[in-house]
């Protein structure tokens, strides 16, 4: 299953460190990050469930850069 989140992302390397950060996530099979449309898209494991994995990805993008927010 795919998604696609508003984001707030500063900037354009911020952005890769949260993609990075995203895809590292447990449930996450692939995962973009675009500054330049603010949107995350992320793509779930089979059987993940979408609420904890995000949850998920929020907390990790947010120890990358602390500012960001994904809008679920």
């Amino acid at each position: 299953m795919k998604k696609t989140y508003k984001i707030e992302v500063d900037c354009a390397n911020c952005a890769l460190k949260m993609e990075d950060a995203a895809k590292a996530t447990a449930g996450v099979a692939d995962a973009t990050v675009s500054f330049m449309t603010q949107k995350i898209k992320v793509e779930f494991d089979e059987g993940a469930d979408v609420d904890t994995v995000m949850q998920a990805v929020t907390k990790a993008c947010k120890k990358v850069e602390p500012d960001c927010q994904i809008f679920l």
